[in-house]
């Protein structure tokens, strides 16, 4: 399929404006791009479609989802509300262990259905790919079930999916190092061999899993040619951030108690600081110092951490108005930060910009003004959603 987009009254790549811009697709990548008073001659035949002279940002990057989850935290969420604290209520069997009954309650069919739908709301709002994952399921059967959900997802839905294998909490009633020694030896091999996931990610935090059986978790994955990612110091520090540049992961996540030091290490390895605002803010944490981070060299990308207890967030649009607000990113900043750089936190420079050789994800905006949607709070003005330069809402 060829396309040419005219129409385009402004255009963030991410990393750069243009004004009165136009682009060329062919076969779902961006062949061309710049103002549209140069678009070259061998294009000028082409099928064309007039944008109606609205701004466009690249298709926007969710690169830390829990998006399959049976049941709600509802009386979670208004205990919290009323100060209670989130590692007592994990501790006491909520939280994570409240829905991880929930989901082994469903069937794969409702689990699809209901993540289905939450798909649908992020496509709504410009969030053209998606990664997911397991974790809410905990023994090897439950954990397949939601990663052949997953799959299935990938398969159905416009939007792309990348699906992770997550070593969540250990099972009540599991001796920790019984629970390790079968996920490094039964359920890393299994996934790896049906490739149900590209990466693993390990909580290695307080009351979920130590330093220690984090690295043998995340190491036993690298030998199974998987990648790896880590939620990292978001309710106590451990060490996890370093451990992530030293395996060379795709991404940190959290980061509420990261230090400079751990800062450094990032920007040293490359490897991505995802800070989630709803988690931050939702259990009143220290907010991940993006600024800092960012002029530490960092690249710094947003996420939702969508999941039903500690950040039921479905905005990317509000996650990145409160980094903006909270965490002192410009503009600018935080769009490259869910989209290009997202993308780079699941190891794809294809996704989340407007170049030549990118998928051509992309997102109209109700206005002259591609910003439009970060300056207005509560209000979504998205004109549509393309996925692979096709119309995907």
């Amino acid at each position: 399929m060829k396309q040419v987009f005219t129409g385009i009254s402004e255009l963030f790549t991410p990393k750069e404006r243009l004004e009165q811009a136009a682009f060329a697709v062919q076969d779902g990548q961006f062949v061309w791009v710049g103002t549209e008073s140069s678009l070259p001659d061998d294009y000028r035949s082409w099928p064309r479609t007039d944008l109606g002279g609205r701004g466009v940002v690249p298709g926007l990057v969710d690169a830390h989802t829990h998006l399959v989850y049976g049941g709600e935290r509802l009386a979670e969420y208004l205990q919290r509300a009323r100060g209670e604290n989130y590692e007592a209520i994990l501790a006491a069997g909520g939280g994570i262990y409240a829905t991880v009954r929930a989901t082994d309650a469903a069937s794969e069919e409702e689990l699809y259905e209901l993540a289905r739908a939450r798909a649908h709301i992020f496509l709504a709002q410009g969030v053209t790919t998606l990664e997911v994952k397991s974790g809410y399921g905990l023994l090897p059967e439950a954990e397949l079930k939601m990663l052949r959900v997953i799959r299935r997802l990938g398969e159905t839905l416009p939007q792309r999916i990348f699906p992770t294998l997550l070593a969540h909490v250990v099972p009540q009633g599991w001796e920790r190092e019984k629970y390790v020694q079968m996920f490094t030896d039964e359920l890393i091999p299994e996934v790896a061999r049906t490739g149900l996931a590209e990466a693993v990610d390990v909580f290695c935090d307080q009351g979920a899993f130590t330093l220690e059986e984090t690295r043998a978790i995340l190491e036993a994955a690298l030998v199974h040619g998987l990648r790896v990612k880590l939620h990292a110091e978001q309710l106590a520090h451990t060490g996890a951030t370093r451990l992530a540049a030293e395996l060379g992961a795709l991404s940190a996540d959290h980061l509420e108690q990261a230090t400079p030091e751990d800062w450094q290490a990032l920007a040293q390895s490359g490897t991505v600081g995802t800070v989630l605002p709803g988690a931050a803010v939702i259990l009143r944490k220290p907010f991940p110092n993006a600024r800092a981070m960012w002029d530490a060299g960092v690249k710094v990308a947003i996420a939702s951490d969508h999941n039903p207890g500690s950040s039921p967030l479905f905005s990317p649009w509000l996650a990145m108005q409160l980094t903006m607000s909270l965490g002192n990113l410009s503009a600018e900043e935080a769009l490259l930060a869910h989209s290009e750089n997202a993308a780079l936190a699941l190891g794809r420079k294809d996704l989340g910009k407007i170049a030549v050789g990118a998928r051509a994800d992309f997102v109209v905006v109700a206005s002259a003004h591609a910003l439009e949607a970060l300056y207005r709070w509560g209000h979504l003005p998205i004109h549509s959603v393309f996925v692979a330069g096709a119309p995907a809402l």
